[in-house]
């Protein structure tokens, strides 16, 4: 049975052609059950329900046609029950729903099961036999099963805006509403740019081929360039691998001759599909033939094949690589967005970031925060690739988006826009007054940074101070190490940039979800391995280099140097830590270098160091929290896998207590306590820690003078009455609404976007 779920997944993957593919999965399970009729339905809209996406056994000629409402008939039992049912004899089901033009009135046994995606339900699986009976368990496990499987490729087809039905070309993209995570404020209106992921087979969209004759030679160049990369290789490993070994790479040259993977691609391409596509389908068949095989070796050779497709694609991607001409109002969408990928647009002309993978607090999210441009994150059911030229909408204040809308959408979201304008010119006037509140409460605002270019919208915002440089930025941005003048001379600039004003910088912070090219880090659970300061203090040297670096950058400053230490899980940590900035401190000075002995803090992040807050702020010149890593680790969610984004709460009651016991452990020993996360840059965020007595705020720029205009609104005594109503809730769900109406109560409204109504649109 394993085998035959294996045959049939492979079969079905491969097939370029999605509304094609799930034809034959239906042929496949009606065979592989021995019964008489297997159908597909599919969700259409979240309004029309189940169509008939498939059959074999009934009506071939109504695919397409035949459409359940979400409550009718059987089917829609089992989507709304979302579980499945077996029946020995449908018709007499109180529930059943005959339809006469597709020929099941002789069929009494009945089973069906749910396709479900992360909760949501994509179709229903169902097979029928004229016999009445019940379907055993075997049958109802492996339908499960292979539904479970199928589900992955019907929300990627749905995502890549493939047509559920043969012949059938869905309009998706017109007055659509599409729902992600809010991953930066703001509304963004533009023209759609979709990225496409680079050397990704599983990510290459089927298109025609605009002239053949280009997509062969196209192909032919990148067969040929990894042809030479292979002789390249062969010819660099000839004396250092035996004979026997070297003859691994003869076969992967005859792999790519005609007679074997590049005369199949070619043919696919003279079919009409363009090379990259034809490339993607030819790999797939050939690894599916190779993974069933019984054989553990012959099975492994799958992957040599996939490693040649990925080298071909990556050459075809180069070769067909030109300057694009983005335009003025860029809407980038894509699969899974990067920073190079955000890095490629210029920033005047970006609008907004549309991304199906990722949550709002997965890094990308925070890089577009920190350059003011709205983004959506995690909108799984967006057809990204239909999007190329479209106008698209981004709010990412509530991680809706909207495509080739409505003229009155388009008004209304215009209008919005224009408001948010308005108000951000009004909040420039703010930036050379204090943060006090009305009741003279005192708080500073600083700013997290990580690139020389973030210095200047830093300043321009009236920043006090950097609360949080990510000295790893300069790290993952180059293929090794950076040596200790490149260091200083980096730091350096943002130091002298930002004098008199504090800087403080974290030491080196890989791992987890933040890698170096030339470090890799291989672990099963990074976020809770070798990360933050259990690297560098387990590699000295590299930490050595850096604080000298930083301690040189700071000589002659007025400037306040804090050095701050990531992932402290303990006080023997601390302790080691600051033995090693002592050394380093001795050795600038042994070199005649005068510099002031910087103070070093710690970043509370981990649970444990939220028990042990008041014993380190003992030992430590200062405080500062993480809020972003300390949540997830609270919460145990990854805050980039948008499966779980939904439990990711910032203002969940347990990090609520725990940030107001951190507030309580150092105050009890007197020393400064800042937070660094991105609950600080929430205008609700900001109230309900300044009303805990943190001294310092530090966020992205672009949230800056937000929270300083929400704090020289309130006062602080307001603000603690808030904290106290909070801290006595339980639920997340609890405290949003009502912070809500507490910030409308006190008039801060300017800094709750306005939701618009859908009337006008179709959600999908």
């Amino acid at each position: 049975m394993l085998n035959m779920l294996r045959k049939i997944v492979q079969d079905v993957t491969q097939e370029g052609n999605f509304a094609v593919s799930v034809q034959r999965l239906a042929a496949h399970i009606k065979d592989a059950l021995g019964t008489e009729v297997c159908s597909i339905y599919l969700t259409a809209t979240a309004d029309t329900g189940y169509v008939l996406a498939a059959t074999d056994g009934l009506n071939a000629s109504r695919i397409g046609e035949v459409l359940l409402a979400q409550d009718q008939g059987l089917v829609g039992l089992v989507g709304r029950r979302a579980e499945p049912l077996n029946l020995e004899a449908a018709p007499s089901h109180p529930n059943f729903y005959f339809v006469p033009e597709i020929g099941e009135e002789p069929f009494n046994a009945f089973l069906g099961v749910p396709i479900l995606h992360q909760g949501r339900v994509l179709g229903v699986l169902v097979v029928q036999q004229r016999e009445p009976r019940r379907f055993d368990e075997s049958e109802e496990a492996f339908l499960v099963t292979l539904s479970a499987q199928l589900a992955t490729t019907v929300a990627h087809a749905e995502a890549l805006g493939s047509s559920i039905v043969a012949g059938v070309s869905a309009d998706l993209i017109t007055n659509g509403q599409f729902k992600g995570f809010a991953g930066a404020p703001g509304i963004g209106i533009g023209t759609g740019v979709v990225m496409h992921p680079i050397a990704d087979l599983d990510a290459v969209p089927s298109r025609p081929a605009e002239d053949i004759t280009i997509e062969l030679m196209l192909l032919d160049r990148a067969i040929e360039a990894v042809r030479n990369d292979i002789r390249s290789l062969m010819q660099s490993l000839q004396a250092s691998l035996p004979q026997e070994e070297l003859a691994l790479f003869d076969a992967y040259l005859h792999m790519l001759d005609d007679g074997a993977l590049a005369g199949d691609i070619r043919e696919v391409v003279r079919r009409g599909e363009w090379a990259q596509g034809a490339l993607r389908k030819v790999i797939r068949q050939h690894v599916g033939r190779f993974e069933i095989m019984d054989d553990p070796y012959l099975r492994e050779r799958g992957t040599d094949v996939k490693d040649l497709g990925v080298r071909v694609l990556a050459y075809l991607q180069r070769i067909r690589e030109k300057k694009t001409q983005f335009p003025d109002d860029a809407i980038l969408v894509g699969e899974e967005i990067t920073p190079a990928m955000l890095g490629a647009i210029p920033a005047e002309q970006l609008r907004g970031v549309v991304s199906l993978r990722g949550s709002g607090n997965s890094h990308v999210a925070i890089l577009a925060r920190a350059m003011g441009v709205p983004a959506v994150m995690g909108a799984l059911d967006l057809p990204a690739y239909e999007l190329e030229g479209a106008v698209v909408i981004v709010d990412g204040h509530y991680g809706d988006v909207y495509t080739q809308p409505s003229e009155e959408r388009l008004r209304e979201n215009q209008s919005l826009l224009q408001q948010e304008q308005v108000f951000a010119a009004e909040l420039d006037d703010l930036k050379e007054l204090p943060c006090v509140t009305l009741d003279g409460w005192r708080v500073q605002l600083w700013v997290n940074i990580g690139l020389t270019s973030d210095i200047t919208r830093s300043l321009d915002r009236g920043a006090e101070g950097i609360g949080l440089f990510r000295t790893e930025v300069p790290f993952m941005s180059q293929d090794r190490f950076p040596t200790e003048v490149e260091q200083r001379a980096l730091y350096r600039e943002h130091m002298e940039a930002f004098d008199p004003r504090p800087v403080t910088m974290r030491t080196l912070d890989i791992g987890g979800d933040k890698s170096l090219s030339y470090f890799p880090i291989q672990e099963e659970n990074p976020f809770l391995g070798w990360r933050g300061i259990r690297v560098t203090l387990d590699h000295p040297e590299i930490f050595l280099v850096q604080v000298r670096a930083m301690l040189k950058a700071n000589a002659d400053l007025l400037c306040d140097l804090r050095i701050m230490l990531p992932m402290i899980s303990s006080l023997t940590e601390l302790r080691r830590a600051k033995q090693l900035i002592d050394q380093a401190y001795a050795e600038v000075l042994e070199e005649g270098v005068q510099v002031k002995r910087p103070q070093v803090g710690v970043l509370i992040e981990v649970p444990a160091a939220v028990y042990q807050a008041r014993l380190l702020a003992r030992e430590a010149d200062f405080i500062a929290v993480g809020s972003n890593d300390l949540t997830q680790y609270l919460l145990a969610v990854d805050r980039n896998n948008p499966r779980v984004a939904e439990l990711y709460q910032e203002i969940h009651p347990a990090v609520v207590t725990a940030l107001r016991e951190v507030a309580r452990a150092v105050h009890a020993e007197e020393k400064p306590l800042g937070i660094c996360g991105e609950l600080a840059g929430t205008p609700a965020g900001a109230m309900l820690l300044m009303a805990m007595g943190y001294h310092v705020l530090s966020m992205n720029a672009t949230h800056l003078l937000r929270v300083k205009w929400v704090i020289r609104s309130i006062k602080r005594s307001d603000a603690r009455r808030m904290l106290a109503r909070v801290m006595r809730m339980h639920t997340a769900e609890e405290v949003t609404p009502f912070l809500n109406q507490e910030m409308l109560r006190l008039g801060l409204g300017k800094v709750m976007p306005a939701r618009l109504g859908s009337k006008a649109d179709k959600p999908h």
